[in-house]
């Protein structure tokens, strides 16, 4: 009976102990701040056993075919670039923030292509990586994963090749999809806040070729007005002596 009541008192103690380290704010959750070792080795250990667990059994397709790894390039230098870098890419606005640094998936070796998979569609929480599943079918995130079994072997020259969108009959850039895959790379240089690229994050979607020559109508004008507008905003954004 002791024995027992020593065992309940003990682990009053520790749930006692746990809830008011919680509540006490003394854990610096700050991204500036690392885990310690063992804290550090326990997620990454618990990460890799989850993904493990619920990648086992995932069917991989045929990743092979050249379209389906161009398709993934695009949609890579989109979403993923930012934080994982490509090559000729040492670090970027938004990794250098992240805790724990994402992989540099251009340099390989990490995780199989079923894990790849399951990490892309569901993300990992408290990590910065984002569920791309809510926002993209299946097949997109696949192609991202056969163009992740081409990028380590890729040159600059080789993965800018591949990221270019290709043109359909009408001329225009396409790549493959009717959605957008949303744009990322403003936070890959550290240039500004402003990124001109489209929201698509396509080349051939900008707005040249929607005028006539001679055509001025309040459309074109108030548009006008809308640019120099955001320039002088941009440059008020800069006044601060920020270079960021």
């Amino acid at each position: 009976m002791k024995f027992f009541l020593g065992v309940l008192t003990t682990l009053a103690v520790l749930v006692l102990g746990v809830v008011s380290f919680v509540f006490s704010g003394m854990y610096n959750v700050a991204a500036t701040e690392d885990h310690t070792a063992a804290g550090r080795w326990a997620l990454h250990q618990a990460m890799h056993s989850s993904v493990a667990a619920r990648s086992d059994g995932i069917d991989v397709p045929n990743l092979d075919d050249e379209s389906m790894v161009r398709r993934g390039a695009q949609a890579y230098d989109a979403l993923c670039a930012a934080c994982h870098l490509k090559p000729g890419l040492d670090s970027s606005l938004i990794r250098t923030g992240l805790n724990p640094t994402p992989p540099a998936l251009a340099e390989g070796g990490h995780h199989d292509s079923a894990r790849q998979f399951w990490i892309i569609k569901n993300g990992i929480r408290m990590t910065g990586m984002p569920a791309w599943g809510p926002t993209h079918d299946d097949e997109a995130l696949w192609e991202i994963v056969a163009f992740l079994k081409e990028l380590p072997g890729l040159s600059e020259d080789e993965y800018a090749q591949l990221v270019q969108p290709t043109k359909g009959q009408d001329g225009m850039a396409n790549d493959g999809h009717d959605h957008d895959h949303g744009n990322m790379r403003a936070m890959m240089d550290g240039g500004g806040h402003h990124d001109s690229t489209p929201a698509s994050g396509h080349a051939g979607d900008d707005s040249e070729g929607h005028g006539e020559p001679g055509h001025h109508d309040s459309q074109g004008e108030a548009s006008q007005k809308a640019t120099k507008a955001a320039s002088a905003e941009e440059d008020d954004h800069y006044a601060d002596g920020h270079t960021h």
